[in-house]
This record gives structure tokens, C-alpha cells and sequence, in this order.
């Protein structure tokens, strides 16, 4: 009798500390801010499972501009980041707000529009390509919302040696994210400037017959490099710092690195994995 009460208890604290414990995991996860792609394309959805049952850790995520999110890091409102503008990831580092970066994967930028090809870029160098945009006054579509595209974007105006056109009506700003920036370029017969993971997924949305292609693409100054970084603890004290280094180092393990290899629409590889 006494040999089963004690079972009993012993069953009943088990259950309680299993429940408390579950309780506090999903109260507490791990918050991430990430730029617009990396769960535009599906890639999250598929990845996060992986690492909570690995970890144990749950994790919800914000996404976002690249930019924004970075702001979010330094407002320490989440805990760990993963985005692709390398220069302004660097400044953040240097200036205090983060630490512990490191590289996940890349892919590449790509300039579309539609088939018909009003301006004429297809095939031209980046440079070449806007310089045609500019001359035609033909419409084109940007994201305008400080995102890692944008800034991207911005870098390729000016090193086609010309400003940034926002004051011409032939420059439209969307203020949104990629899929919805690529929608409108193609309501407008325009073109647009995204990356390629993200065309990829427009693509498998559109059957493998989208409205807009790709035209320009293969220069060096198109590659796109996304990285994760923690948000700072000694700034921010309530960043969970340890759960995100348990990210950190599960997204550059060999397993992640694979599944981000393996992960494809339409049979092509979204993202390449180049951890170090």
C-alpha cells in the first residue's frame, strides 16, 4: 500500500513538473526576427519543426524587413535575428547591438519583368540593365521598405553610377514585402529586382508559368548572403541568450545545413548552405 502511494506521487509530481515545464516553454520561446524570404519561401515551416524536436525549444518568429528587424533586435524585443544585409549587419555588431554572427546560406538577386521586355535588359549586366530602365522610363516596382532587398537595391543604382530614382513616377515604392512587391510589377507590366528563392516560389505559385522572368542575373554584386546574429545580453537582459546560441549552433550544424541543401520547389535549390 505504501509502495503505491509513493508511485502514486511520484507519478503526480512527474506529471506536474511535465506540465509546468511545458507551460513555461510555451510561455518563453525563443522570438527571432527574419527578413521576408526566409518565410516567404517556406523555408521556416519547414526547418522549425526539425529544431524544436532536436532542441526542444520552441521558437516563433516575426517576419519582416531587414531593417525592421534589425530595429527589433536593438529595441529588445526579440532574441536572435536572421537576415541578409552584411554591411549593416557588421555596423549593428560593431555599434553594440548584437553579437555572434555568423553565416547560414546565400543565394542571388535577380532583376524580372515580363517577356515582352519593354526596356530591353535582358541579358545586360546589372548596370547596364537599370541604366535601360531609367532611359525607357519603364515601370519598375521597389520593395521602398529599408529590407535587406532594398538596400541591395539601392547599392545597384549607384554603382550603375546613377541615383536612386525616387522622385520619378516611373519608380514605384510598395512598401511591402517581395511577393506582394513582384505582384504588383507584374499587374504594372514592369520589373522588379528579388531574390532567387523567392522567384522560385512565385514561380511554383504560378505553376511554373509566371508572368514575370527572370532577365538579368549571374554578376557578382547579385549575391545575396544571410546570416544569424544574437541580439546583445549585456545591452538587452531579457534576450535568452542561451536558447539562441542553441539556435545559432543548430543552424550552422551539418544536419540543418543539409535540410536547407535539400529544401527545393519545383526541383531547384532555393538556398545554398555555407556555414563555417
Amino acid at each position: 500500500m505504501k509502495l503505491t502511494q509513493a508511485i502514486r506521487h511520484c507519478l503526480i509530481a512527474l506529471v506536474l513538473l511535465t506540465t509546468f515545464a511545458g507551460a513555461s516553454m510555451a510561455a518563453d520561446p525563443l522570438m527571432m526576427a527574419t527578413t521576408t524570404s526566409t518565410d516567404n519561401t517556406g523555408l521556416l515551416d519547414y526547418l522549425m519543426p526539425y529544431f524544436t524536436k532536436d532542441t526542444g525549444i520552441e521558437i516563433k518568429w516575426l517576419a519582416t524587413g531587414t531593417g525592421k528587424a534589425l530595429k527589433l533586435g536593438e529595441n529588445c524585443d526579440v532574441d536572435i535575428l536572421m537576415v541578409h544585409a552584411p554591411a549593416s549587419e557588421k555596423k549593428y555588431v560593431a555599434d553594440g547591438f548584437g553579437v555572434d554572427r555568423r553565416q547560414i546560406m546565400y543565394n542571388d538577386f535577380v532583376l524580372i519583368g515580363p517577356a515582352s521586355d519593354p526596356a530591353g535588359i535582358r541579358g545586360k549586366g546589372v548596370s547596364g540593365a537599370l541604366k535601360a530602365v531609367q532611359a525607357k522610363k519603364a515601370t519598375f516596382v521597389s520593395r521602398g521598405d529599408n529590407s535587406g532587398t532594398n538596400k541591395k537595391e539601392k547599392i545597384l543604382w549607384k554603382h550603375a553610377g546613377l541615383a536612386v530614382p525616387e522622385k520619378d513616377a516611373w519608380y514605384v515604392q510598395s512598401g511591402q514585402g517581395m511577393l506582394t512587391t513582384i505582384n504588383m510589377a507584374a499587374e504594372q507590366n514592369g520589373y522588379t529586382m528579388t531574390d532567387r528563392g523567392t522567384y522560385i516560389k512565385y514561380e511554383a505559385d504560378s505553376q511554373g508559368k509566371p508572368p514575370l522572368k527572370i532577365l538579368v542575373e549571374g554578376d557578382d554584386i547579385l549575391l545575396n548572403q544571410y546570416s544569424v546574429l544574437t541580439v546583445n545580453p549585456s545591452r538587452c537582459k531579457s534576450v535568452k541568450a542561451d536558447l539562441a546560441k542553441a539556435y545559432a549552433d543548430w543552424i550552422v550544424g551539418e544536419k540543418a545545413q543539409g535540410l536547407i541543401r535539400d529544401f527545393k520547389l519545383l526541383g531547384k535549390q532555393l538556398f545554398t548552405p555555407n556555414a563555417k
